[in-house]
C-alpha cells in the first residue's frame, strides 16, 4: 500500500494526460518522475509508476513510448537487483501482450525480458515461465521458428509436449515427423535435460500416431515394451516408419540410462545407435547433427569428443535446420545433466 500511496502522486499526473490523448507529454512526465524516484533510492514506486504508465500507453497504441518505458522499468530491476518471482515476471508478461506483433517493439521488450531474467534468476539461459510465455504468443501467431527458439530454453516438460504440438502442426505444411524429432530430442539432450527430451519424444509420437494412419510400422504395430529402471514406471517404444524418428525414441532411451563412463553397455549401445543410423546417411550424417551427436556422447557417456570439434553445436544444428549457416561464437560453457526427479515424484517439474 506505500508504493501505491507513494507513486500516486506522480501517476495522478500521467495518467490524466494519457486519457486526453496526450502520450508524448505523458512519456516524458514519466521518465521525469520514475528518474527521481530511481535517484533518491525509491525503486519500487519508480517501477510502479514506469509499469503503470506503459501499460497505458500501449493500450492506447502508443507502443513507442510504451516500449520505452518498459526498457526504463527494466534497467530499474537492475538497479534494484531485483529479482525473478511472480510480481516481477506478472509485470513484464502483462507488457509484452500489450505490446502487439506489429514492428519490432515487442521484440525490443522479448530480448530485454529475458536477458533481465537470465542475469537475475536461476537460469543461465533465462527463466523458463518467460521463455514459455513469450514461446505460446509466437505459437498462436503461427510465427513457429521463433517460438521453437523459446520453448526449448524453458526446458520444462510442459514446454516440451506443446512443442511437440507445435511441431505435428508445423508439419502439416511440410516436413518429415523425423526431421521435427531431431530438432527437439536433440538441443534438450544436449542441455543435459533427459526429462524434457523424455517428454517431447513420448508426446510427439503420441501425437504422430493419431494424424499419420501409416506412421506405426505394420512390421511391429504394437508398442515395444522396455525396462524403465531410472523413473520406476513402464516404458514402451513405437516402431515407426520414420527412422530418425526410432533413433531419438532410443535416443532418450540410452541416455537416461546412462552413467558416464561406468555402464559399459549403455556405452557401447550409444555407439553401435549412433554408427548404425548415421551410417545409412541422411540427416544423421549432416555436420551438425554429427558433432551435437558428439557432444552428447560426451556428456552422457564420457566420450571424448575429436581434436577438431569446437564452439557451439547445439546453436549450429539449429542455424542449419532452420536455414543459416553456423554462427561465429565463444565456446559454450560445459553443460551438465539435470537431476532426476525425487523419487515418488516423477511427473513434477
Amino acid at each position: 500500500m506505500a508504493q501505491a500511496s507513494s507513486s500516486s502522486r506522480a501517476l495522478n499526473a500521467i495518467l490524466p494526460l494519457i486519457q486526453s490523448g496526450q502520450g508524448y507529454e505523458a512519456h516524458q512526465k514519466a521518465r521525469t518522475f520514475a528518474s527521481r524516484y530511481q535517484k533518491s533510492g525509491q525503486y519500487d514506486t519508480a517501477i510502479d509508476v514506469l509499469f503503470q504508465s506503459a501499460r497505458e500507453l500501449f493500450k492506447i497504441g502508443q507502443q513507442g513510448s510504451g516500449t520505452d518505458l518498459t526498457v526504463f522499468m527494466l534497467d530499474v530491476y537492475d538497479n534494484k537487483g531485483e529479482k525473478v518471482d511472480s510480481e516481477s515476471r506478472g509485470r513484464l508478461t502483462q507488457l509484452i501482450a500489450l505490446a502487439g506483433s506489429s514492428g519490432s517493439w515487442r521484440k525490443t521488450i522479448i530480448d530485454k525480458v529475458i536477458a533481465w531474467s537470465a542475469r537475475s534468476g536461476s537460469c543461465p539461459s533465462g527463466d523458463p515461465d518467460l521463455h514459455h510465455y513469450v514461446a505460446d504468443i509466437l505459437y498462436k501467431e503461427g510465427a513457429f521458428e521463433t517460438a521453437e527458439l523459446h520453448y526449448l530454453a524453458a526446458g520444462t516438460r510442459d514446454s516440451a509436449r506443446t512443442l511437440a504440438q507445435m511441431y505435428v502442426e508445423w508439419s502439416s505444411t511440410g516436413g518429415a515427423p523425423g526431421a521435427f524429432a531431431l530438432r527437439g530430442t536433440i538441443p534438450y539432450l544436449q542441455n543435459g535435460n533427459i526429462l524434457a527430451a523424455r517428454a517431447f519424444i513420448t508426446h510427439l509420437v503420441s501425437q504422430f500416431t493419431v494424424s499419420r494412419p501409416k506412421f506405426v510400422s505394420s512390421i511391429q504395430s504394437s508398442p515395444i515394451a522396455i525396462e524403465n529402471t531410472t523413473f520406476g514406471t513402464a516404458d514402451e517404444i513405437v516402431f515407426t516408419t520414420d527412422p530418425l524418428v526410432n533413433f531419438a525414441q532410443l535416443a532418450v532411451r540410452t541416455c537416461q540410462r546412462s552413467q558416464g563412463d561406468k555402464n559399459k553397455t549403455m556405452r557401447e549401445a550409444w555407439i553401435r545407435l549412433c554408427g548404425s543410423y548415421q551410417g545409412k546417411g541422411g540427416l544423421l550424417a549432416v555436420k551438425e547433427v554429427r558433432t551435437a551427436l558428439n557432444d552428447i556422447s560426451e556428456l552422457y557417456f564420457a566420450i571424448p569428443p575429436p581434436r577438431a570439434q569446437q564452439g557451439n553445436p547445439m546453436a549450429d544444428m539449429l542455424s542449419a535446420m532452420l536455414g543459416g549457416g553456423p554462427p561465429t561464437r565463444a565456446a559454450a560453457p560445459k553443460r551438465v545433466l539435470a537431476p532426476a526427479p525425487a523419487s515418488g515424484a516423477p511427473g513434477l517439474d
